[in-house]
């Protein structure tokens, strides 16, 4: 068994805190890649959100950052999910589902960085589909990024795993396609040409 489904398979439960807002933690490149005849433009995570959603999540509201990690009112069942539902107006609470995209990344052949949450694979545990996102354990366990911080990505010619917190480089052609399923939501998806381990 492949050592990516090992962990899969011996995950604990869900971190059930509430994140606010989490990036991948990588130098960016300001450069594209070129593979057969196609060039592929560095993205980044904020490429792929509206300014508005971003300031909101990195502007949290005042309560939560009172709360102290390990409290009762830190767990989701708690305090602080009471305090979202009630505020579920909040500029906060929707962008933490924000399904909202950028209509000029639509069709953008782009070069991204990000960590994969395998959805499915072959009988040799090759993974076909997955989602990508932009930091270590989003999905798993953690709780998921926002959707138009999801990418979901269709790999036909696979994608080799040997830890989950192996992070890549992944190529292909984006689209504003909206896809859901009972893990996530992902406002993005990426036809995948190509993919490399990041740094390698």
């Amino acid at each position: 068994m492949k050592k990516w489904l090992t962990q899969l398979v011996n995950l604990t439960q869900p971190v059930i805190l509430i994140l606010a807002f989490c990036t991948v933690g990588m130098a960016y490149a300001d450069q594209s890649a070129t593979s057969e005849n196609t060039t592929y433009r560095t993205a980044h995570w904020d490429d792929l959100i509206p300014e508005d959603d971003l300031d909101a999540l990195v502007n949290p509201p005042m309560y939560l950052m009172e709360i102290e990690d390990g409290s009762p009112e830190d767990q989701i069942g708690g305090e602080i999910q009471n305090q979202l539902m009630e505020n579920s107006d909040s500029r906060y609470q929707q962008a933490l589902v924000s399904t909202r995209v950028m209509p000029e990344m639509d069709g953008q052949s782009i070069r991204i960085p990000g960590f994969v949450v395998p959805l499915e694979f072959d009988d040799e545990q090759v993974i076909t589909e997955f989602f990508l996102v932009p930091y270590f354990g989003a999905c798993i366990h953690t709780p998921p990024p926002p959707p138009n911080q999801i990418i979901y990505v269709n790999a036909p010619q696979g994608l080799t795993l040997e830890y989950l917190s192996d992070p890549f480089w992944i190529s292909g052609t984006l689209s504003t396609k909206l896809v859901e399923n009972d893990m996530a939501s992902a406002a993005y998806s990426l036809e995948m040409d190509s993919y490399v381990l990041y740094g390698g």
